[in-house]
C-alpha cells in the first residue's frame, strides 16, 4: 500500500475541495443540429423538438394550443 511522504496541509486540501464551485457558473448547453439554437446537452431542443436527429416532440400542435 502506498505511503504519503509528508501530511497534506488543511490549504492544500480545502483548496483541493473548492474546485466544484468553479463547474457550477458554467452552464452545459450545446447547439442544436437541426435549428442552431442554443440547448441543454442530452436534452429534446425546446424549439424544434428534435433529439439525437429524430423528431421526438411535435412543435406545431404547441404552438396551436398556445393560440
Amino acid at each position: 500500500m502506498a505511503v504519503q511522504k509528508s501530511k497534506k496541509s488543511q490549504s492544500k486540501t480545502s483548496s483541493r475541495f473548492a474546485q466544484w464551485k468553479n463547474s457550477l457558473n458554467v452552464p452545459n448547453l450545446s447547439e442544436c443540429p437541426q435549428c442552431h439554437e442554443l440547448k441543454a446537452s442530452h436534452q429534446v431542443c425546446p424549439k424544434c423538438g428534435y433529439y439525437d436527429g429524430k423528431q421526438v416532440v411535435d412543435t406545431a400542435k404547441k404552438e396551436k394550443k398556445e393560440n
